[in-house]
């Protein structure tokens, strides 16, 4: 096996330090969370430590460190999307993001017999809030279909466009379940072509990013941090200018508003509008942070590393019999998603742990691509900055003595 050294030193995560199992922790499930570097953790516990206050309501020092803080991330993420400030709104992550838009733009545009189109291999957070706008709404949302190499049916969304009725198209940016890049800009077009505005699920993808979500024939880009080296709960919604102008208030508090009485409440302007309550300060740094180390990295590195080790798995895993890929070929992101002929992917995950090996397994959040497929699950390795060859050569190991373990059973 080829010898691929992790694109950054492992020992500025801290986590990866430590043994499972008596063993090394071989960490592969990066795309349910990544670990997160010493500098991240460092501006986590740096603002506790040093600013802790809440922005926007006082007039005292921290405060305004705490309100200058808060800003600035958000003015790294404009600069790392390539985007304005002002059409960035600061969420938990992906799955409030999506339910912004479905609540806000979705419950103030979408009327009876309007129809939302989402991919047939959807997350689960780019279906639910549809549905449930739906539901208020009187729209509805209807499935793209997929081909049986999991990638979405260009030719069948064609046809589902031209029937006319679309308000919305929601598709991810890339398959958590499989690692299929979609082809957003085209699926976008064709969209646009036929009056949709278009959603795309980010929460795989903020590392991953090779232009500007202003660049595409998009209106909304959903985003967590916790996927790209940042912090748990916290994330942003994109909105394009003028979708975002549109759109009324999704929650009511403190900070969402310009002037409040009994009689009448106005409401800010911009993200402002969407912020109700205290937010996630320390969060909003260490996404910050993570962007700055995600900066460090040469132009496309990432996920050239990324994409060198899926291919040097699947080639490992091919090897080991009974091995069946999921969603194989490309474009792909580094993922890749297998089931063991006769063995469930859950007791087979737990010969990985038992091995020091984290990987992922169930339905991914994506029940209709798993019933599309005729399986009740797969195990996912996922990949990121910190792993090399040696973490394929201990997970291929550990699989095959999951396959002898069942086979002599």
């Amino acid at each position: 096996m080829s010898g691929r050294t992790p694109l950054v030193d492992p020992a500025r995560f801290p986590i990866l330090a430590r043994a499972v199992n008596g063993r090394r922790l071989v960490y592969l499930d990066n795309a349910a969370t990544t670990q997160k570097p010493d500098s991240v953790i460092e501006a986590t516990e740096a603002y506790y430590s040093t600013e802790n206050a809440n922005i926007n309501r006082s007039a005292h020092a921290l405060s305004h460190a705490s309100t200058r803080r808060y800003e600035e991330s958000r003015a790294r993420l404009a600069l790392h999307l390539g985007v304005s400030a002002e059409e960035i709104i600061f969420t938990k992550g992906c799955t409030e993001a999506i339910n912004l838009a479905a609540r806000s733009w979705g419950d103030s545009v979408l009327r009876p017999g309007d129809r939302v189109l989402l991919p047939e291999n959807e997350h689960h957070a780019n279906i639910v809030p549809w549905q449930m706008a739906a539901e208020r709404t009187g729209a509805v949302v209807q499935p793209i279909p997929i081909r049986d190499d999991c990638r979405v049916d260009l030719d069948a969304l064609a046809l589902m466009l031209a029937e006319g009725g679309v308000r919305l198209l929601g598709v991810k940016q890339i398959c958590n379940a499989t690692g299929i890049v979609n082809p957003v800009a085209e699926i976008g077009e064709m969209a646009r072509r036929h009056g949709a505005l278009v959603l795309v699920d980010g929460a795989q993808g903020l590392a991953h990013l090779s232009g500007s979500p202003a660049e595409l024939p998009i209106d909304f880009y959903a985003m967590s941090g916790h996927k790209a080296y940042g912090p748990m709960g916290v994330g942003a919604l994109w909105v394009r200018g003028e979708v975002l102008a549109s759109m009324p208030p999704f929650l009511g508090g403190g900070d969402m508003i310009r002037h409040v009485s009994f009689e009448k409440t106005t409401f800010a302007d911009g993200p402002q509008r969407f912020e109700a309550g205290t937010p996630n300060v320390a969060g909003a740094a260490g996404l910050a942070c993570a962007l700055d180390f995600l900066a460090e990295l040469e132009p496309g590195s990432l996920d050239a590393h990324e994409a060198s080790l899926r291919e040097e798995a699947e080639e490992a895993l091919r090897g080991i019999p009974g091995i069946t890929i999921i969603g194989a070929g490309s474009p792909k992101a580094g993922i890749v998603s297998f089931v063991l002929e006769g063995v469930h992917p859950h007791d087979l995950a737990t010969i990985l742990d038992r091995q020091g090996v984290a990987v992922r397994t169930g339905h991914h959040c994506c029940q209709p691509l798993m019933r599309r497929l005729g399986l009740p699950a797969t195990v996912r390795a996922s990949f990121a900055a910190y792993n090399g060859s040696d973490d394929i050569a201990v997970l291929a190991e550990a699989v095959e003595r999951g396959r002898r373990i069942f086979a002599d059973a």
